[in-house]
């Protein structure tokens, strides 16, 4: 979509921009081969959360807009639901004609991959027993006809659509659904020196006359379908209903939702397709029809095996310990002199498990507070948690259930956590809480010392292998007193809360932020030095990019880190002029938002879990901690500019150069990397003093 009437970018069409980041590093030459097959699956992960919820979204308002009035400023839903699909056709196809360029680089380093009809005879035996004891036992068939009504096909769930071709000439239909808990990709017996690999699919085409023996079909086909329905959960009313009842009932619903996606096998028959169309009530002007290839699910191409192919996957990094923080040491004696910053994966995640370990067993520690959005599935927190409980522990959980697609995880732990004694405070319905906060009491002679940290991201052990999070441990009461009231929120969010130091959603991020550029549109008018410099995740509020926009025409240098959406447009004459962006897309999810403000010289730095989008603001909880401690102020000054001198992972985002690689032939400078390096030369500097 072109941007060049528009203050705004599209909120949608932006996002399909950031997905095609991703695909760019499936397509990249220097990505190991398998890790590139994997953002191959991240790229189809994403898409389908995309269709599942904001395509959802905007085909909702085009239904109850039926005049066409522009609720998008610039555009009508329903003609952006038109400009989503013909997007993500054009992304669809090229991220076809990438896998397709992969196979054959695989076959290269003697990786095949083996279909129904290309199995080798010793080959056939393995296949049999596996799908006799594995595939065949977990199978769901459903046989359609003309007069009984089609079973909604759950999302997220893997589909054939069969057409049998029976002896006395008639069609017959039918649907095998295959459940997610069965390995997509099978690693068969090989001969020879090549690894061979086949898709689940392929194996269930090769018997699929055995699957429909009882039809004595002439000729049977299956062709791959893949349905996309509305995420949203809907709430009922009933006030005898607990918040967590009612997210449980919300949840069996919503794989039942409406569909919003329909992708299907371009081979498959015209009158075949037309029927189970039909059949499923799609919508051909809302809903969004997509021809695809023969495999679909591909995100299951996120856990694609190493195959004991080590050199075409990443190598390892290991994590680094924290300057002067040892975890063999008490922490919370290192606490009691100092902040630390730690930044994960460049640093361990076991700061935050020994953090609540330790207090779970110390007998001076009498309360543990701590906000969970997501968990790992056998989540170590939890376990810290809950031993916390057992040891006589006052511990406060606030835990989201409405943790978009991790419901059913944060449930089981909720329920988990309750039979343990933990207290546990859901907020409300109408305010997610998205804060990454925690806050340990503990007795220290007659008085309570408080103990924290403040992230940028989940306190999850799995995700934090992957995603890059920045995490403040500290003692500072100026800012924990303050933690306290967050919780108290929790409980009571129509009282008013005074916060000086945290920067806290609902109450008062926007307006803070904006006092904040205010005072660099301030300095640069009155010529002193002004700058804004911004990582983050996604920024959609028009307020907010209309203060960037005053601040770049009154001068302020800004720089933006941008890795997903962008609503704004930089560069432009008279409006962004003084404004850059780039986005970095790598090997880690670029997940921190870190903030500075020039301030005439003497930085504010802050740390937040909020992206500058409209939600973030005004209708979920989010933390922005300031950064008192200078040394680290100046190391996160000192990120920024590595992040911002990435030429080799970093994109150009305005007008004209929409994903162009921001490129330096004469000095490469990876950022991921060089971050690692920075960290483990202030290691090797400790030690070697």
């Amino acid at each position: 979509m072109k941007t060049s009437q528009n203050k705004f970018v599209n909120r949608e069409i932006s996002w399909l921009q950031f997905n095609q980041r991703v695909l760019q590093e499936a397509s990249d030459p220097n990505v190991p081969l398998i890790e590139r097959i994997r953002f191959l699956g991240i790229f189809s992960n994403n898409l389908d959360e995309f269709y599942r919820v904001r395509y959802a979204t905007v085909k909702r308002i085009a239904i109850s807009n039926q005049s066409g009035k522009k609720i998008f400023k610039e555009i009508t839903a329903k003609n952006l639901l038109s400009e989503i699909t013909k997007n993500a056709i054009e992304l669809q196809e090229t991220s076809f004609k990438i896998l397709s360029e992969i196979i054959n680089l695989l076959k290269s380093e003697k990786i095949f991959f083996v279909n129904e009809k290309s199995m080798k005879k010793y080959q056939k035996k393995f296949v049999s027993n596996f799908f006799n004891d594995i595939v065949s036992p977990s199978l769901g068939i459903i046989i359609l006809d003309k007069i009984k009504k089609l079973p909604k096909l759950k999302d997220n769930f893997s589909f054939l659509l069969v057409r049998m071709k029976l002896a006395d000439g008639l069609i017959q239909h039918a649907i095998i659904h295959f459940p997610n808990n069965l390995k997509r990709f099978i690693e068969l017996p090989s001969e020879d020196k090549n690894t061979y690999v086949m898709i689940i699919d392929d194996l269930i085409r090769y018997y699929l006359n055995s699957i429909f023996k009882v039809f004595k079909p002439k000729s049977v086909q299956a062709n791959m379908i893949k349905i996309s329905r509305d995420a949203e959960l809907d709430f009922d009313d009933d006030i005898s209903k607990s918040y967590l009842e009612k997210i449980s009932e919300s949840l069996k619903d919503r794989s039942s939702g409406h569909p919003v996606r329909f992708v299907y096998d371009s081979n498959v028959p015209k009158e075949t397709l037309d029927f189970l169309i039909k059949k499923m009530n799609i919508d051909i002007e809302t809903d969004s029809i997509i021809p695809g290839g023969k495999y679909h699910n591909r995100r299951d191409y996120m856990t694609f095996p190493t195959l004991n192919h080590n050199k075409l996957v990443y190598s390892a990094l290991k994590p680094l310990k924290i300057k002067g923080f040892n975890l063999k040491k008490g922490i919370f004696k290192k606490l009691s002199k100092r902040d630390f910053l730690i930044h994960t994966p460049f640093h361990k995640f076991l700061y935050i498990i020994n953090f609540l370990l330790e207090a779970s067993i110390d007998p001076k520690v009498k309360s543990i507070y701590i906000t969970i959005y997501r968990l790992s599935k056998l989540s170590k927190v939890a376990s810290a948690l809950i031993n916390a409980a057992r040891n006589g522990k006052k511990v406060i959980v606030q835990i989201e259930l409405q943790a978009r697609f991790d419901e059913s995880a944060n449930i089981k732990y909720a329920q988990e956590m309750q039979l343990h004694g933990i207290k546990l405070i859901y907020g409300s319905p109408n305010l997610k809480v998205h804060s990454k906060i925690c806050l340990v009491e503990r007795k220290e002679g007659k008085i309570f010392q408080n103990y924290g940290f403040i992230s940028t991201g989940n306190f999850n052990e799995s995700t934090a292998k992957i995603y890059t999070d920045m995490t403040l441990f500290t003692s500072d009461n100026m800012i924990l007193k303050e933690v306290k009231l967050v919780f108290n929120f929790f409980t009571a969010n129509y009282k008013r809360f005074n916060f000086q130091n945290l920067i806290v959603s609902p109450l008062n991020t926007e307006n803070r932020f904006k006092n904040l550029i205010n005072n660099e549109i301030k300095n640069s008018k009155l010529g002193k030095p002004a700058f804004i410099k911004i990582k983050i995740n996604n920024i959609t509020s028009h307020s907010m990019i209309k203060y960037l926009y005053k601040a770049s025409n009154a001068g302020v240098k800004i720089q933006m880190i941008v890795r997903g959406i962008c609503c704004l447009i930089p560069d432009r004459i008279n409006m962004s002029k003084n404004i850059e962006v780039i986005s970095i897309i790598d090997r880690f999810l670029e997940h921190t938002r870190f903030m500075i403000f020039c301030n005439n010289n003497d930085n504010k730095v802050f740390i937040s879990s909020a992206d500058w989008m409209t939600r973030n603001l005004e209708n979920r909880v989010e933390v922005t901690c300031p950064i008192f401690n200078d040394e680290i102020k100046n190391e996160i000054l000192d990120l920024f500019k590595i992040y911002w001198d990435d030429n080799i992972k970093s994109r150009f985002i305005n007008d004209s150069e929409i994903n162009s690689y921001k490129r330096n032939k004469k000095q490469k400078l990876r950022s991921q990397e060089e971050v690692y390096k920075y960290y483990k030369e202030k290691i090797e500097g400790v030690q070697g003093n």
